[in-house]
């Protein structure tokens, strides 16, 4: 099907960025974040384009926030232009702009009327390091049986109250990557949509690790119809 042409008043081009965020970032918030990237893009000359109202907001989206202390290779983020610029340019331009820790590491086009990156998201995978004196066959034993749990009643304290949500639902899939005296790498597929996000240090938790993780990094976003 033919796409209509798009309104004047409509953003003329909609570039989504794939970005990593490294050791150098990695203690800053979601809002810093986003502030740093509206910064980046002003100083870069970008023509962003502004939400409508009395209170304009430039029209850039992230996909899923990243917690604090947690690095990654394969952030995603929405970029709407009022006019049109080469991709090439654009990486130039606002690369110059961005702090050491931050880099576009790809970028791609969208149609600007598509579903946000937000509703599009369905997993995130993440690599884990975290001690433990288990041998990896009790390591690999416990993961299994986490697996196979059909539901796994969870709580943790929020904003004051105490939040309850099945875990098991969260988490889609958990693997050793790589195992090296008493220090395991684990690969883990949580879900992250609107029905819930899975979080590696709870599902730590849920496996029976009882230090917390030396270190947590995002690999991708898993986007879904």
């Amino acid at each position: 099907m033919k796409k209509s042409s798009l309104q004047k008043d409509e953003p003329q081009q909609r570039i989504c960025v794939t970005y990593s965020r490294g050791e150098e970032l990695k203690y800053i918030s979601h809002l810093d974040i986003m502030r740093l990237w509206h910064r980046a893009l002003r100083r870069a000359g970008m023509p962003v384009a502004y939400s409508q109202g009395f209170n304009p907001q430039p029209r850039i989206s992230i996909a899923a926030p990243l917690a604090v202390e947690v690095t990654s290779e394969g952030e995603l983020m929405d970029v709407f232009l009022e006019r049109r610029v080469s991709l090439d340019f654009f990486s130039k331009v606002v690369s110059g702009e961005l702090p050491r820790g931050m880099e576009i590491v790809g970028l791609k086009e969208s149609w600007p009327r598509l579903p946000s990156l937000q509703s599009q998201l369905r997993f995130a995978e993440y690599r884990v390091q975290v001690e433990c004196e288990r041998d990896p066959q009790a390591v690999n034993e416990a993961i299994r049986a986490l697996l196979e749990k059909e539901s796994l009643p969870w709580e943790h304290a929020r904003g004051g109250s105490m939040h309850r949500y099945d875990l098991r639902l969260l988490i889609d899939d958990i693997w050793v990557i790589g195992h090296r005296r008493s220090e395991y790498t684990l690969g883990m597929r949580l879900r992250n949509g609107p029905s819930g996000s899975g979080r590696p240090d709870q599902a730590i938790l849920a496996i029976g690790f009882t230090e917390p993780a030396k270190s947590i990094h995002r690999t991708k976003l898993i986007m879904g119809a």
